[in-house]
């Protein structure tokens, strides 16, 4: 009998919606009960997508013996981490603060006024080895709660007191030692073997290589450039990387990028689209164009709904196991491509009869060492096979559209659209514009919505990043048309956060002051997975300060950089994404205006280059818009009929010059 889940819309929740288990989504409903019954909450967190959450419901949710005390002793609720970050952000914190890391699925026992006694993340049915069992910790947890349940509430009020305890600030500032601070400590992390920072398991990053590529650019330092692209280059020619079909893998379980973690996400592949691309502009080699594009055209084939949205992300498992959509075996490949079709491919691959995976091989390159190019006279190969393994088993994808995330797949599109003339990937960002516009609300920016379904948006508030990761899509997206409406949505996005997230010291809280109210209002400053709220809106306010002159996004990002540095002091490597808006307060900008009917071919050109300190901007004869969004430009008109140009630099703006003056 379906339980309370079966209204839901997410797709994680609706997976849980036949278990035995009574299962309420959060909110007030399962709250309430737990007061009425004075029951403790037992909250699990996850996501539709993970290995380990699919593991833990076959385990121990389908489970009857597990449903019973559930049941009988528990409130259970269920949320996807993906539709409330928020929710998530707070006990994910409570689980990091009481065992030094986290993960999903995220298990939590709690009182019924939401505070959290007990924080663990996958546990087994019963205990094995060391590793405590869910149906004795559950048993353990009801009888305390019976019988001496003032060690639980006072444990409850320990772990809430120390959640909600302010930190003190260091005395770091946002200047240039912070920036070279943080590039050393990624140093210090880097494995020079096989890219990447840090040991197994080892995740992408690619805020960490955004950060290297533009202050090695600016800054000269060619090891921070090396550790990028090495870490590019290695993580293309390990099995992190689907060769078969594009795009990336969330993260590796090994050290050498082998064996991933198999769920894809959109935001991983939109922003690695972007490093690939950047990685691209600034080198020219060919591998990095064909890894973006890659990854580009796997989201735009697996991932994009008909409304011009992206879905956020495809399973790690197949008919019930791990990795089975994404492995081969020799006699699967000679018997789909031929014998010496298939021969060649395998030889290409490392796809060997023992096996890299439970006795099949994921496909990598990491044997191959032609490793600067993708393999020539294999494209026709490829994507037989990738036709042949959509046939033999199927892929689930979650059909959420999250804001924030399609607001990432907007930048990485719209960079490569004018990066790569690509008229085809710029279709793709305007008709992901249109959806971010009309279906999550942008066009009225108080009323953006965080999640959209195929049906329809939910009921959410979109929250910082939604709204951060939004606007810097539609920027970038002016880059590569010209179009002032774009700034316009950008400018009216970024208002939203001082008047509605703002904490009055400088920095900005996961939620608007008009969202639930939780046990904190979360609030994320360092980099994870994905780039924290805090961070994009530093990068946010920077490039508008740089496009529309206006002294208040300046204060806005000097305020915030100011909050982060002194809180990010003795780690600065973990605010990276937000250091890309300091950078152009630490070395030299400049803002080139061209005037003209249309993009002359000397603007594209300058707009080809590796540039991360140059902004650009059109302004057409007669229209009105540039001028009014960045006033900066109101005077400046063509010089003879012919396309002009103005450089600007520290406040103020040279002489108009025509396209054969055009300095270098």
């Amino acid at each position: 009998m379906p339980n309370h889940l079966s209204r839901e819309r997410s797709p994680y929740l609706l997976q849980h919606a036949e278990n035995p288990v009574d299962w309420y989504p959060w909110g007030a409903e399962a709250f309430e009960r737990a007061h009425r019954e004075d029951k403790p909450v037992f909250l699990s967190i996850g996501y539709s997508t993970c290995h380990w959450c699919h593991v833990m419901a076959q385990e121990s949710f389908e489970n009857e013996a597990v449903a019973a005390v559930l049941n009988r002793d528990f409130i259970a609720v269920k949320v996807d981490r993906e539709e409330r970050p928020d929710v998530d952000a707070v006990y994910m914190e409570v689980c990091t603060a009481l065992n030094g890391s986290g993960g999903w699925p995220l298990t939590i026992l709690m009182t019924p006024e939401q505070k959290p006694f007990f924080a663990g993340t996958y546990l087994p049915r019963e205990s094995r080895s060391r590793q405590l069992g869910l149906l004795p910790l559950l048993r353990a947890v009801a009888e305390k709660w019976q019988h001496d349940r003032a060690s639980l509430l006072k444990t409850g009020e320990q772990i809430t007191a120390l959640l909600r305890e302010e930190r003190a600030p260091g005395k770091a500032a946002p200047d240039e030692e912070l920036v070279r601070l943080a590039a050393a400590q990624l140093a210090d992390s880097y494995d020079k073997e096989y890219g990447g920072f840090g040991t197994a398991p080892k995740f992408p990053s690619p805020h960490q290589l955004l950060f290297l590529l533009r202050y090695a650019r600016l800054s000269g330092d060619r090891a921070a450039r090396a550790m990028a692209e090495h870490t590019l280059r290695q993580m293309y020619r390990g099995g992190i990387f689907d060769h078969i079909g594009g795009g990336f893998a969330r993260y590796s379980t090994d050290r050498e990028w082998l064996t991933p973690h198999f769920e894809k996400t959109l935001y991983d592949n939109a922003l690695l689209a972007l490093c690939y691309t950047e990685a691209w502009q600034e080198g020219r080699l060919p591998l990095h164009r064909q890894v973006a594009e890659a990854t580009l055209d796997y989201c735009l084939r697996e991932l994009r709904a008909e409304s011009g949205g992206f879905y956020s992300g495809q399973d790690a498992d197949s008919e019930g196991e791990e990795g089975k959509y994404y492995l081969f075996t020799p006699d699967e490949l000679r018997t789909v491509l031929g014998a010496d079709d298939g021969r060649h491919l395998a030889e290409c691959y490392d796809i060997t009869a023992e096996g890299n995976f439970h006795g099949k091989s994921i496909p990598n390159l990491l044997l191959n060492q032609r490793w600067n190019l993708l393999p020539e006279g294999y494209a026709d190969l490829r994507e037989r096979l990738r036709l042949y393994r959509a046939a033999r088993c199927p892929l689930g994808t979650d059909r959420k559209l999250l804001t924030g995330w399609n607001g990432l797949m907007l930048l990485a599109l719209a960079r490569a659209a004018w990066a790569f003339e690509d008229r085809r990937y710029l279709l793709r960002a305007r008709e992901l514009a249109a959806f971010l516009l009309k279906e999550a609300g942008a066009a009225e920016p108080e009323t953006l919505r965080a999640v959209c379904y195929e049906d329809g948006a939910a009921p959410l508030p979109a929250q910082l990043e939604d709204y951060a990761f939004t606007a810097l899509g539609f920027l970038e997206l002016y880059r590569a048309d010209f179009d002032p409406a774009h700034i316009a949505a950008a400018i009216g996005l970024a208002k939203e956060l001082p008047a509605h997230f703002a904490d009055g010291s400088g920095a900005y809280y996961q939620t608007s002051d008009r969202a639930q109210a939780l046990l904190k209002r979360p609030q994320a400053l360092f980099d994870g997975a994905l780039p924290s709220g805090n961070s994009a809106a530093a990068l946010l306010f920077d490039r508008l300060f740089r496009l529309t002159g206006d002294n208040v996004w300046q204060e806005r990002r000097s305020a915030l950089l100011a909050f982060l540095a002194a809180r990010a002091e003795r780690w600065p490597a973990g605010i990276s994404f937000g250091l890309l808006g300091l950078l152009s307060s630490v070395w030299p900008t400049r803002e080139l205006v061209c005037v003209a009917e249309e993009v002359p071919a000397a603007l594209r050109t300058v707009s080809g280059t590796y540039a991360p300190e140059l902004t650009l901007l059109l302004k057409r004869p007669g229209d009105a818009a540039l001028a009014a969004l960045c006033p900066f430009t109101a005077g400046m008109a063509q010089r003879d009929g012919k396309p002009t140009f103005y450089l600007c630099q520290n406040g103020s703006c040279g002489l108009p010059f025509t396209a054969d003056e055009l300095p270098g």
